[in-house]
């Protein structure tokens, strides 16, 4: 089962300080460098990705539709948020969404109806070690310590719930 990704893109570019640079001075090319990322992170991660953005910003983007290397970019409805086509297409793909927003709310409703959520800072962390592996071999010696097999104590398993989510953010 694939991952879909669902990403507020307004609210991740204004949790990284260079695009959040590149949105004060233009919109355009705020969402330009998001798109650009992600497409390297889609170039090694394989996920369908969907980027929403609020249409009211400009208007010849209102409800616009539109792809860029295989990311599906929507633009929000005249009288239409972004958090409410997020919060749709969340609750349409349930548990093969995962949300990308640090936004409280649309984090609450997207765990209520079965997706994972991501916060835009911890994402931008795995855009950065994709952007790192994107065409390149990893040659780094493994320096982690071992550990022994050996258990202590008796065994937890984590709830169903938990598992599953922990699953899927494994995914990405």
């Amino acid at each position: 089962m694939a991952l879909h990704l669902i990403i507020d893109g307004y609210n991740l570019i204004r949790q990284t300080p260079v695009w959040e640079e590149l949105d004060a001075q233009d919109l355009r090319w705020g969402r330009e460098a998001l798109l650009a990322s992600l497409a390297a992170y889609r170039r090694v991660k394989k996920h369908p990705i969907t980027v929403v953005f609020d249409g009211g910003h400009s208007v010849e983007v209102v409800g616009q539709r539109d792809f860029y290397q295989g990311i599906l970019v929507l633009y929000s409805h005249h009288g239409e948020t972004a958090d409410e086509v997020i919060k749709r297409l969340a609750a349409r793909e349930r548990e093969r969404g995962l949300v990308v927003s640090s936004d409280r709310e649309i984090m609450e409703h997207a765990l209520r109806v079965g997706a994972a959520v991501m916060s835009a800072p911890e994402f931008v962390l795995r855009l950065q070690m994709a952007e790192n592996k994107d065409g390149q071999e990893d040659e780094s010696v493994d320096d982690s310590p071992t550990f022994s097999t050996k258990k202590k104590g008796p065994p937890h398993r984590a709830p169903k719930k938990r598992r599953r989510l922990q699953g899927r953010l494994k995914k990405i």
